[in-house]
Formats: structure tokens, C-alpha cells, sequence
């Protein structure tokens, strides 16, 4: 399996680091390169930008956002929604209200593009020791 992966935080890098543990390709961009580089040396794939991270995937394309909720969300599922393609699927695991999430896949059904709420409990503790 291949999935992007935006936002690599504790959360994201911990869930990238398990896929790659279990043979699936990670490709991988945050707005610190320095995250970036340090998953490319455990095997992921590093993008510069969104745009490179999409344009790295195979149809059909699966990009997860582990961001915090609110407008960085919002401003890439938008983005998003303008690079993916039918048939693609966006994945939120922040904290966002569920209604957001309920107009954000309204908003992308109209495109082909399916979107998946994978909201997160516990915080980083809980992913730190469930993805160790």
C-alpha cells in the first residue's frame, strides 16, 4: 500500500514509521524539512510541497492529514481538493469538529474525491506508545 502523509508531528511521523515497519510506502511533506528528511532516512519518500507529495502517488491516491484542526486544516483539504482526482481519498486524523468534517466531504463528493474522518484520542501520548 502507498499513502501520503502530510504533517509529521509526533503523531504522523510515528504512524509513518509504522507503515514502513510493515512494508507499505510512506510518501511524506511538512512544512519543516527537517521532519521530511528524517523519515527519508527510515525509508519514506520526501516531497517539497503538496504538489510534488500528490504528484508522487499512484491513482487511486490516499493522503492523510495529521494537522491540528482548525484553518491549516481547513487550507489543505482545500488544497487538496483542487490537486486530487476522482476516485482519491482524503484522510483527516486531526481534531476536528465533526461537522467540519461533515461539510468538508460534502464539499469534495460533488469532485469524486472521498474523505474519511480518522479522529484521534488520547493525543501524543497515546499514539507515542501505540506506534512504538
Amino acid at each position: 500500500m502507498q499513502l501520503g502523509m502530510v504533517g509529521l508531528g509526533r503523531m504522523g511521523g510515528n504512524i509513518v514509521r509504522r507503515l514502513l515497519r510493515h512494508g507499505h510506502e510512506a510518501v511524506v511533506f511538512d512544512m519543516a524539512p527537517v521532519t521530511v528528511d528524517a523519515l527519508v532516512a527510515e525509508g519514506a519518500v520526501g516531497s517539497n510541497s503538496v504538489e510534488e507529495l500528490v504528484a508522487q502517488l499512484r491513482p487511486p491516491r490516499a493522503v492523510w492529514t495529521m494537522l491540528p484542526a482548525g484553518p491549516i486544516t481547513e487550507r489543505m483539504v482545500t488544497r487538496l481538493g483542487e490537486l486530487l482526482a476522482p476516485g482519491d481519498i482524503v484522510i483527516d486524523g486531526g481534531n476536528s469538529f465533526y461537522k467540519d468534517d461533515i461539510r468538508r466531504a460534502e464539499a469534495l463528493a460533488p469532485k469524486g474525491i472521498r474523505y474519511v474522518d480518522v479522529g484521534t484520542s488520547g493525543g501524543v501520548w497515546a499514539w507515542s506508545a501505540a506506534t512504538a
